[in-house]
């Protein structure tokens, strides 16, 4: 065994025992009155979330895309998806934003607040500040619209109003489909139609 000639060899041996053990203490004493996390104030959000959920069925942010049997290209999208409580084969929408691009590479962007869709009759109906902007240069704003998910038809039954490169366009309603004649995809205005000119 080692010997020790002087006090401060001594002290020296001493602290090389005692030190370590010293801070193995502290640290044993940190661990087991550390405090522990606070987890239980992040618990009424997953809360809240988790009975929203379960208290309504929706979609956050969905996408529905599908071709036409003419062959356009039909997308839309939306902020929330909710089925109907009445009728299971319709779903409630709602900011949506809706793209159909013809065979012809014309397209028609429409967007609105609200949207109703009804899978067995293949049809949407947007309502709540409808706007359409197709790739011809037309800028159509009305109260609402019905698209057809099968084919490419787009019409308003109420009052329109557009920017076109003419001119400025009202009208009591307005249709965008295919002529069956031609194949060509056409917009039509209707009823007390009213241009006025810009050239």
């Amino acid at each position: 065994m080692a010997r020790f000639d002087n006090l401060h060899s001594r002290l020296v041996a001493r602290a090389k025992l005692f030190l370590p053990l010293a801070s193995l203490a502290i640290l044993a004493t940190l661990f087991l009155f550390s405090r522990s996390p606070d987890t239980i104030s992040d618990i009424p959000y997953a809360r809240v979330e988790i009975e929203s959920l379960a208290r309504e069925q929706r979609l956050d942010e969905p996408t529905f895309a599908t071709v036409t049997d003419d062959g356009a290209q039909l997308e839309i999208s939306a902020t929330t998806v909710r089925p109907d409580p009445s009728n299971r084969d319709v779903v409630n929408t709602t900011q949506i934003h809706a793209e159909l691009k013809m065979p012809d590479q014309s397209a028609v962007s429409m967007s609105a607040k609200d949207v109703v869709i009804d899978g067995p009759s293949n049809i949407a109906e947007l309502s709540g500040g409808v706007s359409l902007e197709t790739t011809t240069g037309y800028l159509i704003t009305t109260n609402r619209i019905a698209a057809k998910l099968n084919m490419s038809k787009i019409e308003s039954p109420g009052e329109v109003f557009a920017k076109a490169p003419s001119g400025k366009i009202s009208a009591g309603s307005m249709e965008i489909s295919q002529d069956t004649a031609t194949g060509d995809y056409v917009l039509v205005f209707k009823n007390r139609v009213k241009l006025i000119y810009q050239p």
